[in-house]
């Protein structure tokens, strides 16, 4: 494939995810709005979903390629910069002056313990570090259960 045609395919391509992403999250939200879900709900879930989509599909691709490190970058990476780089510069512009309480109590403790299940599952104690499907399987469980009790409460 030529040089222009790629670029021009990887472009197209871009602008579609960009563009599909954008619709997932602004119809989600005015229906979760709709349905009386609140604005952290919605955050933690609904935009969550749809803004890591275009980090989902180029993990998916990294690992098919078993580019397993690029793809576990990218996710790291990502998590990293909108925890520090997006909280900071919201910070910046506009002070955020009240956290919910449930953020503290309920979301901060999932956060520290979804990343010692990662830790844990993916580092090897007793052999090489690996993210096999029954463990890819119990990470998307302990999501779910996380889904589960957040719309719950």
């Amino acid at each position: 494939m030529s040089s222009p045609k790629a670029l021009v395919m990887a472009l197209v391509g871009l602008v579609i995810l960009i563009l599909s992403s954008r619709l997932l999250v602004w119809a989600s939200v005015e229906l979760a709005q709709a349905l009386g879900v609140s604005d952290l709900v919605i955050g933690l879930t609904v935009v969550a979903l749809g803004t890591s989509m275009p980090e989902l599909a180029a993990s998916i691709t990294e690992a098919i390629k078993k580019e397993d490190d690029i793809a576990i970058g990218n996710i790291i990476g990502s998590n990293m910069f909108n925890l520090l780089a997006v909280i900071g510069i919201a910070g910046l512009v506009a002070p955020i002056e009240h956290l919910d309480r449930d953020i503290l109590t309920r979301d901060l403790p999932a956060v520290v313990v979804f990343t010692l299940a990662l830790f844990i599952l993916g580092f090897g104690f007793r052999s090489q570090g690996r993210i096999s499907r029954p463990k890819g399987g119990m990470l998307l469980l302990e999501f779910a259960i996380y889904m589960w009790i957040l719309f719950m409460s």
